[in-house]
């Protein structure tokens, strides 16, 4: 396990470049010791890492963990933060928001999320999934992560927003450093987007179109106090960075898992009615979003017997506790079981920041893997899994690429 010592002699977990690359192992054993831990958290904060089911649960929907940051304030500008500064953050969107502020900004948005608008997308979801393997040769060798389950998501994003393709290479990398908190490119990354976004936003006031970048806008212009112009741009990168980031490495992922596992990626070929509940346990087994972003202790409490004094950050380990979610009597919750009934992940998370696209993310895991499972009658990959490069820094978790040698129908 990749710990340092503090002054005090307390042990501190390290979530670095090499605790992410086998992340999985390294949160087994510090759910072994305990659910909660002390750690240097990406952002270069020292805060608590919560990495139990339970404890998860609790601390997703504490009344006294915030996302208002003031409480943290002395701690953070030691980081370098700074507060409310438009521009140069992830801020002014709903995930940074306590209610009421969350409920308005999550009202704003939830209509184009809903069972019945998704459900809607499918038949472009399938058509640009069949596109992406259509442009493939017959046969051959490819980055699994470049030619398909990065730029499925990212077109459906990009479509249900108006983001026009000329942009959408530069919306892609910088969303990915973006959730890179701690490293040099993040903060560039974020500007890169919100310049971006600026552009655009002006290009909508002046030609708005059938898509939900539009209605924001005119939901700032035109409807008076509804949303700030900090909101607007906040919510609009929200949209873009965690609409698609989050699918394309629970795509990567689950084809990753599915390869390690061939016979669950035999009995889905021969079985695709299994793939609603695979989605479920693919979701358990390895998610994409690894953190949460900060919750900060608005006031003395103590989680799972641990003391946690206000002004202290507070993170929870989505795939840590998504792998420890409660099985049957006797289940291993380290194997892969595509015919297991659906258990309470927490990859979406829990309370009121649940994922507003979750619903998306769900039909967009199902038709990508049903389509792989039917259009390629060979998959394997072409380098050892265990050499796989991870994602080095930040929140998310998936494969920086996945080559593979491959064989259409």
């Amino acid at each position: 396990m990749t710990e340092l010592h503090t002054s005090s002699g307390r042990q501190l977990v390290r979530l670095d470049a090499v605790f992410k690359a086998n992340a999985q192992a390294e949160y087994a054993r510090l759910r072994a010791a305990g659910p909660v831990h002390r750690a240097l958290l990406p952002s270069g904060i020292e805060g608590w890492l919560v990495v139990g089911y339970d404890e998860a649960r609790a601390a997703l929907t504490h009344p006294a963990l915030l996302k208002d940051p003031v409480p943290a304030a002395e701690a953070l500008t030691a980081a370098g933060y700074i507060l409310n500064q438009p521009g140069v953050g992830l801020g002014g969107q709903m995930l940074e928001a306590d209610p009421p502020e969350h409920t308005r900004l999550r009202r704003l948005v939830s209509a184009a999320f809903t069972p019945r608008r998704t459900a809607a997308l499918a038949p472009r979801v399938e058509q640009i999934a069949h596109e992406l393997i259509d442009a493939l040769p017959p046969s051959g060798e490819t980055d699994l992560i470049d030619s398909f389950t990065a730029p499925l998501p990212v077109t459906v994003i990009a479509e249900l927003l108006g983001i026009p393709t000329a942009d959408r290479a530069d919306f892609r990398a910088w969303s990915s450093k973006a959730l890179e908190v701690g490293t040099d490119g993040h903060r560039e990354a974020v500007a890169g987007l919100h310049r971006l976004l600026g552009r655009l936003i002006a290009d909508k006031r002046r030609e708005p179109a059938d898509d939900l970048l539009s209605a924001l806008v005119a939901a700032r212009d035109e409807e008076d106090g509804r949303l700030s112009e900090e909101e607007l741009v906040g919510t609009a990168l929200l949209l873009v960075v965690a609409g698609h980031e989050t699918t394309v490495n629970l795509l990567g992922n689950g084809v990753v898992a599915l390869l390690r596992h061939p016979g669950q990626l035999r009995l889905l070929r021969e079985r695709p009615d299994l793939l609603p509940g695979a989605v479920e346990e693919l979701l358990r087994y390895d998610t994409s979003v690894e953190l949460t972003t900060h919750r900060f202790a608005a006031q003395d409490l103590v989680l799972a017997g641990v003391p946690i004094p206000r002004g202290d950050v507070v993170v929870v380990s989505l795939v840590s506790a998504s792998r420890d979610a409660p099985l049957p009597d006797g289940a291993d919750p380290a194997a892969l079981d595509v015919t297991r009934p659906s258990v309470r992940h927490l990859s979406f998370g829990h309370g009121i920041h649940h994922c507003l696209g979750a619903p998306l993310a769900r039909l967009e895991i199902q038709i990508a893997l049903r389509t792989l499972l039917h259009r390629f009658t060979r998959l394997e990959p072409t380098t050892p899994l265990e050499s796989l490069g991870w994602i080095p820094a930040g929140m998310m978790r998936g494969p920086v690429s996945l080559p593979v040698r491959y064989e259409t129908g």
